[in-house]
């Protein structure tokens, strides 16, 4: 019997350029459905910077009907305005995947990098090259935020196939793992 895909959209928010993502995986293999860039920061008025994102992200869960929605959390910088506007953007993506039914998952950018490259601290052509590799694409992307994104969706379908992140919900103790997971003990 051949398991359900997921598809897995992941975002970069930004009301400048915004990355975006989208991985399907279907019996455990992952493929890359489509990465992209939005550029709002043409756009002078705020407002319909964010309508733009809310608009874009809507037309992508429309058009892909993703299971998942992964967003990077917004680093902490010495701009105070920066992060304002892109705290709007992330919020503003935020609210499309919600609208839609989308459960949303955050990732720190150093959980990110970790998640693919195995670093923290890998630099954003280091996670380029290492998704390249991962998910057999050539092209190099104009843009890091795309692959960035991209990254985020990898990180997810990582995290959310790990034993950690199947247990860590909802599980007090060992003796709660080993009541919902029988078919994990090995009886010698």
């Amino acid at each position: 019997m051949q398991k359900p895909s997921k598809i897995i959209l992941g975002i970069d928010p930004g009301t400048i350029v915004m990355g975006y993502g989208l991985i399907i995986v279907k019996d455990k293999q992952v493929s890359l459905l489509e990465l992209g860039v939005l550029k709002p920061g043409k756009i002078k008025d705020g407002y319909k910077k964010l309508q733009l994102i809310f608009n874009t992200v809507s037309g992508l869960i429309t058009k892909y009907q993703p299971t998942d929605f992964a967003i990077e959390a917004p680093f902490f910088g010495k701009n105070v305005q920066s992060m304002l506007k892109l705290g709007r953007a992330q919020g503003v993506a935020i609210a499309a995947a919600m609208r839609h039914g989308l459960e949303v998952t955050e990732y720190s950018p150093k959980k990110v990098k970790q998640s693919v490259t195995g670093n923290g601290n890998a630099s954003k052509e280091q996670v380029m090259k290492m998704l390249q590799a991962l998910l057999s694409f050539k092209e190099n992307p104009k843009q890091y935020d795309a692959t960035d994104a991209l990254a985020v969706a990898m990180c997810h379908h990582f995290q959310s196939n790990s034993i950690v992140g199947k247990t860590v919900k909802g599980l007090k103790s060992w003796d709660d793992f080993i009541k919902n997971n029988p078919g994990r003990i090995a009886r010698k």
